[in-house]
């Protein structure tokens, strides 16, 4: 049964989409299946792989509105062992539009549960707001995993996610578990990022995992070349920071 992993930070900036794409991208490049779920209504994680998401007929918005089967809109083997489900601004509408349906909370884990046994790990994009679409992953997901950016407010917001996690937990889903925090946007070079590293580490309960991602101008290019960076340029060290995540998130999921 495949592992579903959200990567959620309501604030924006601090990677996630970057994480998504790369975690999702390095898991596979190490053999595991992979599916990617973007639930952001900018649509950047389906851009990042190099789908060109204003002229899909089928995305997570048909998905979640019944208008398609999950089957219908998983764009598979994009690349090496991942297929994505993409998204693109008409998601934007999803949270108006359903009001009042029965259930709105459990949608995306209704029609996940049909596919999530033939994939090892599921990876969900999730906005950058604690919305409908972001709990529409926390009940689907079985952990969450959050992007923390080095820099001064790190911390701001981040017990709010935390406390969204646990509602969702007690009321909704109570498998979810926080997989952990992966810090970004990493400069060794600056007493700030460490500092907030080592803040984190003391203020906060949850697993911390060792990869720290660093700032990276590879890193930042590649989205515009629709590819993940293991793809892009496998010897940079954002490559390399991804590809030792994608090991510590695969050890970590097989003890579960």
């Amino acid at each position: 049964m495949g592992r579903i992993i959200a990567i959620a930070n309501q604030k924006g900036g601090v990677g996630k989409t970057t994480t998504s794409i790369n975690l999702s991208a390095c898991i596979a490049a190490k053999g595991k299946k992979v599916l990617v779920i973007d639930m952001d209504p900018q649509g950047n994680t389906t851009s990042g792989y190099g789908i060109e998401k204003n002229e899909l007929e089928n995305t997570v918005y048909e998905l979640i509105m019944g208008d398609c089967s999950v089957e219908d809109c998983i764009l598979k083997e994009v690349f090496s062992n991942v297929s994505i489900i993409p998204s693109n601004v008409n998601l934007a509408a999803a949270e108006i539009e359903l009001i009042g349906v029965n259930d709105k909370d459990f949608i995306l884990k209704n029609e996940i549960d049909w596919v999530k046994d033939n994939y090892d790990f599921i990876i969900i994009d999730c906005p950058p707001s604690l919305n409908l679409l972001t709990v529409n992953a926390m009940t689907t997901a079985d952990a969450v995993l959050v992007p923390i950016q080095c820099e001064y407010y790190a911390l701001e917001g981040l017990s709010q996610l935390i406390h969204t996690v646990n509602l969702v937990k007690e009321r909704l889903n109570p498998d979810l578990d926080m997989d952990g925090v992966v810090f970004t946007m990493y400069d060794s070079r600056t007493n700030l990022s460490n500092q907030v590293v080592e803040n984190v580490k003391n203020n906060l309960s949850q697993k911390v995992y060792n990869t720290l991602i660093p700032r990276n101008i590879r890193l930042a290019e590649a989205p515009s070349y629709g590819q993940p960076i293991n793809i892009y340029d496998s010897k940079s060290a954002g490559a390399e920071s991804y590809m030792a995540l994608a090991e510590e998130v695969i050890n970590n999921n097989s003890n579960k």
